[in-house]
């Protein structure tokens, strides 16, 4: 089954595998959403289903909440867990100070709140997701519907003034109609090419009025995990200082590659 799997899918499934390590029996886990993220919250049913780990799983997403049921986690909401002892979520970018953007599968809000109730945030992701700056990928803003053609407008008048390469502003489309998030919100992508002053702009673009949150997550992320197509991943902890190397072997039968349709 294995052998199925192209490069870019092992090296998320090696990460989220190496990622599972982080949590303990009895932990409280925000499960991330996206296509790393759900190979992680596999590997997690199979440790619950098979090894009888305990874990109560506090999803980002409706999407991630029913992949979650489906391997067998106990889900619970924010409001019941309180605080997170942990968070595992991808990346659409990730810089060197292990600074995000994130928001690329539209669940930034939802990911935004569980990373930030977390004791600790641990992102996985392909060796691609790795940037020398902010950027590339679109930024995603997400917006309440009143207004937003006005909300696109103040944004638009205030990245004149920031430091980003591109201005462009467009708004996430489903098909003919605008993007729906889980929260009944819309998004708009910033394509800036280049951030750079994350920080300042994550902050800035928080106070147009319009905008619910961004996509950039300063300061949230203490550890990644980064998995290449040969089976390496490499776990580095931005607190610790630390830099891990590791290989994981792909087991032939490996039974989380049956339901391969994400």
């Amino acid at each position: 089954m294995s052998g199925e799997l192209s490069p870019i899918d092992k090296a998320k499934f090696v990460a989220a595998k190496r990622a599972v390590d982080f949590v303990e029996d009895g932990m409280r886990v925000g499960l991330g959403t996206g296509s790393t993220a759900a190979w992680m919250v596999r590997c997690l049913g199979e440790l619950v289903r098979e090894d009888g780990l305990r874990i109560k799983g506090v999803p980002t997403s409706s999407r991630t909440a029913v992949l979650a049921r489906d391997v067998g986690i106990d889900v619970i909401s924010l409001d019941e867990a309180r605080w997170l002892d942990l968070t595992i979520d991808g990346a659409d970018e990730i810089d060197s100070e292990l600074n995000l953007i994130k928001g690329g599968g539209g669940a930034l809000l939802q990911e935004k709140i569980v990373a930030t109730a977390s004791d600790q945030m641990v992102v996985i992701a392909d060796a691609g997701k790795e940037v020398e700056s902010l950027g590339a990928f679109p930024l995603p803003v997400e917006v309440i519907p009143f207004g937003w053609q006005t909300t696109k407008a103040l944004v638009e008048e205030l990245l004149v003034s920031m430091d980003v390469l591109g201005r462009e502003v467009t708004l996430r489309m489903n098909s003919d109609h605008p993007y729906v998030t889980d929260e009944g919100n819309h998004i708009l992508d910033l394509h800036l090419n280049r951030i750079g002053n994350a920080r300042q702009l994550a902050m800035v673009l928080n106070q147009v009025p319009g905008v619910v949150e961004n996509g950039l997550f300063i300061d949230i992320c203490d550890a990644v995990v980064v998995g290449y197509g040969d089976g390496r991943v490499e776990t580095r902890d931005i607190n610790e200082g630390t830099v891990e190397r590791d290989r994981l072997d792909f087991v032939e039968n490996e039974n989380l590659f049956t339901d391969l349709n994400d």
